[in-house]
This record gives C-alpha cells, structure tokens and sequence, in this order.
C-alpha cells in the first residue's frame, strides 16, 4: 500500500468543472435545485437535482444517481465531507459529460423526518427514496430507465451496495455503478449486516453489471475482497495517484478522468432493452 501522505495533493492542480450553485425555483437546463418527493413532502428530506444543459420536454437523457459521503468530516490533508446532499460533487463532470440528468440522494433519518448526514439512518427508507427518486425523476423529466448510473463518494461508494443491492427490486434500477473511495464488506464500520458474508450475498444481486472502483492510492484491498467473492461481473478498478479523500480529482483534467468518462460512456451506450437482443 502507498503512503498517501507521500502522494501529491490533488488540489494543486486548477479545477476546470465548478458544482453549479443551487437557486431557488423549479428545475431548469443546467441549474441545480432542491426537491422533495410528494411522498415525503411533509418532511425535510430532500436531494438535488441538475437538469442537462440540453434539455428538452419529452427527450430520455440518462440518469446518474449519487449518494453522498458522510459528514461532518475532515482528514489530516484538509480533505473536508459534510455529508449533506447540497455537497455532493462526484456526479457533476459526468452529467456534463454524458448529457446526464444528475440527482443526489440522501440518506433517510431514522424517524423518517430528515436527511441523514452520517452513516445510514434508516436503510430501508433510503433505498425506497432512491427507487421513488428513479421513477420520479424518469416519469417527471425524462430521465432514461435503462440507462441509470449508480455513483458514490465514501459512505456514497459503500452504498452503492449496501444500499443500492439491498433488494432485488432496487438492484434492478442501476445499469451501472461508480464506487470512488471504500467499498461494501472490504472492512466492518459496526452496523447491521456489513460484514464480509452480507457483503458478498448482496454482490449476487449485481448480476453481470459493470463497476468502475477507485480509490485514493490504492484499490487492492477491494481486488483481494472481489477475488474471494467469486462474483462474475466487468470490475474495473482504478487507482489514484493522490492522496485526496476527496472526489475533487473528478473536476479536474487528469488522464483518470479521461479514463472514467470512457468507461461511464461504454457503460451507459446499451440499454437494457439491447441486452438479450
């Protein structure tokens, strides 16, 4: 394993991708607002959404959903997480770049009232937002069912899992999934079911679906937890030579964007219906 304290700091290179801010009113191309499903509109739960610049009424684009990392969070290198939907940034360059609808989910609040800004809350009511979040978003503004990327920084990258294979039903939104930094089993965070066993009986339900895993220095603890898991499915691993808990390196020009972008691009271009054809 790398030192990290060893490896340059991302954030010394010029960011070309800004997280457009949020304004008030209703969702418009290329501005980024807060929404609450009907569902939940008594409530404060909430998550964000940015339509594409090229938006139009009644055309499918595709649809990146990205759960946060935790927060409040801050590491040694001045990395900093706060955990709220608001923040999130992961998704950003790639909705631009696939001319994506972009939301960012939260996680539930174990009274159901709020959005939960470290660890899971209420992991049932989660996974039902994200899956109400998905129809709402492909019924509402033309969000593309078969084309669904599941992303996540952290907390977000171990629900990818954690959450997103939690049912069958659930596991089949996603067409795909961008798990950047930690990932579900590789190590125990002292909640229910996140060992190696639950872990691994979750990735059954990824059925043959590809993953892009990366990870600040070095990805080989999840290589070595994958190769035990015997699950058969497009794993493509990436490590950053960085040492940033960050998913800052996704908003600057550096060859292991290019390489996301590509695999994001391959990942997204058949949809489900193309599949058994």
């Amino acid at each position: 394993m790398p030192d990290l304290a060893a490896l340059p700091d991302i954030h010394a290179l010029p960011a070309d991708v800004d997280v457009p801010p949020l304004r008030p009113g209703p969702p418009a191309p290329g501005v980024r607002v807060c929404q609450a499903l009907p569902r939940w509109s008594g409530t404060h739960v909430h998550h964000t959404l940015c339509l594409p610049m090229q938006w139009e009424p009644g055309a499918l684009n595709p649809l990146i959903v990205e759960f946060p990392g935790n927060g409040p969070y801050e590491d040694a290198f001045g990395d900093r997480c706060t955990g709220r939907v608001e923040d999130a940034g992961l998704g950003c360059d790639l909705a631009r770049h696939l001319g994506a609808l972009w939301t960012c989910v939260p996680f539930v609040s174990g009274d159901g009232r709020s959005n939960q800004r470290m660890w899971w809350g209420d992991a049932e009511a989660t996974a039902a937002y994200a899956a109400e979040a998905v129809a709402f978003l492909c019924e509402r503004f033309g969000a593309d069912p078969d084309r669904v990327l599941l992303a996540g920084f952290s907390r977000g990258a171990i629900a990818c899992n954690y959450i997103g294979l939690r049912t069958e039903a659930v596991a089949g939104l996603w067409r795909a999934f961008l798990c950047h930094s930690h990932y579900d089993g590789v190590r125990r965070w002292g909640h229910d079911d996140d060992d190696a066993v639950s872990a691994r009986r979750r990735l059954q339900r990824l059925a043959g679906r590809p993953q892009f895993i990366s990870h600040e220095g070095s990805t080989q603890p999840t290589r070595d937890f994958l190769a035990r898991a015997d699950v058969d499915a497009p794993f493509t691993f990436l490590d950053l030579p960085y040492r940033n808990h960050s998913d800052a390196w996704v908003r600057r020009d550096i060859l292991e964007r290019r390489i996301l972008r590509a695999w994001a691009t391959k990942a997204l271009s058949i949809r489900h219906s193309e599949d058994h054809q």
